[in-house]
């Protein structure tokens, strides 16, 4: 009767009411985690030197003393937070895309491991999520690892978003923190590197799977002299999320890119994904395209001390391998012709 219909459009508008809220908390939780990847260091520093101006100085003094007393923790492991992994946040992080992890292999818990993820994207929001939060259960997929996302030593020299960094698992990706965590960590480790880096975020865009690996070796060498397994990783998807204008190799846009990479150790890329509050706007949101992250199988590396660059080549041959057949195994059932090409550089 009259009564069930209104209940029925009743709920009807409950329903579409709770799906808005939680698209909208999803795109709080990825603007969020764009504006902390963009400014938040920066930002903290300005503030801490205001606070430093202000009746408060003794606050930021208090912290600046902490931050000299704390500066190598990063280089040791960091110092990673349960609680800040589970939030809640990151859920609505996964699901505005969504982005999904897919194990293919198990772990042993007696080795630890490198993970070499591809490609990198504008921001590596695959990499982060799947690895910094346990939105997408890789704790669950992997018992007994312990995940550690290596990024630009820089950003720990940031106050406040180093302890943001690290609380995710975190590290910086030089030697002296991976040498820490694959030699004084005990087993059960692994650490994720973006290998493409800031050279592989300059041919970011939607339809193009390239990678620049040919000539990155340090990671292999790194494998060798801890005997650290290595595992290739590819997100399909990653080069989706945004649009980004590519300067021609000669150009002068390129040649300010490169001289950025050189001598800061990121390149600024001119990007953009939606707006904040359309989809058909310009913005710095990412647009809400799946990400799959696909963990491939182990490569088990013998432990050498000082491998020679035969060595070297040989292993990060069977890697590339190994990358190329992840890719050629899952490109169709992610979206992609059986016709395309891993193009590695």
């Amino acid at each position: 009767g009259t009564g069930s219909s209104i209940l029925s459009a009743l709920q009807d508008l409950f329903w579409l009411s709770k799906s808005k809220v939680e698209k909208q908390l999803q795109i709080i939780s990825v603007l969020q985690w764009v504006l902390t990847f963009l400014i938040m260091g920066v930002a903290c520093t300005l503030i801490l030197m205001y606070i430093l101006c202000t009746d408060c100085w003794a606050i930021a003094a208090l912290y600046l003393a902490w931050l000299v007393f704390d500066w190598n923790t990063p280089k040791k492991g960091g110092r990673r937070s349960q609680w800040v992994r589970n939030w809640a946040i990151w859920r609505y992080f996964r699901d505005y895309f969504p982005i999904r992890l897919v194990k293919t292999h198990n772990l042993l818990t007696t080795r630890n491991y490198i993970f070499g993820y591809h490609p990198h994207g504008i921001m590596g929001l695959g990499a982060f999520c799947n690895f910094s939060t346990e939105a997408t259960g890789v704790g669950q997929k992997f018992p007994g690892i312990r995940p550690y996302l290596a990024t630009l030593a820089g950003n720990f020299r940031m106050p406040i978003l180093r302890d943001y960094l690290m609380s995710g698992g975190i590290c910086p990706v030089n030697r002296d923190s991976i040498d820490y965590i694959l030699s004084k960590n005990g087993s059960g480790n692994a650490i994720i590197i973006v290998v493409g880096g800031a050279a592989e975020s300059l041919n970011s865009t939607p339809g193009k799977n390239s990678v620049t690996l040919k000539n990155r070796k340090g990671f292999v060498k790194l494998a060798l002299r801890h005997g650290a397994d290595l595992v290739p990783v590819y997100s399909f998807g990653e080069n989706e999320v945004y649009k980004q204008v590519i300067f021609e190799e000669g150009s002068w846009g390129r040649w300010v890119q490169k001289k950025f990479q050189k001598h800061i150790g990121f390149a600024p890329c001119i990007f953009h994904g939606r707006g904040l509050f359309s989809s058909n706007t310009w913005g710095l949101l990412p647009y809400s395209k799946p990400i799959t992250t696909v963990v491939g199988e182990p490569i088990t590396i013998p432990k050498i001390d000082n491998p020679s660059q035969k060595e070297v080549d040989f292993y990060h041959g069977i890697y590339v391998d190994s990358l190329i057949k992840l890719f050629d195994k899952y490109k169709s059932k992610f979206g992609l012709p059986e016709t395309e090409v891993l193009e590695v550089n």
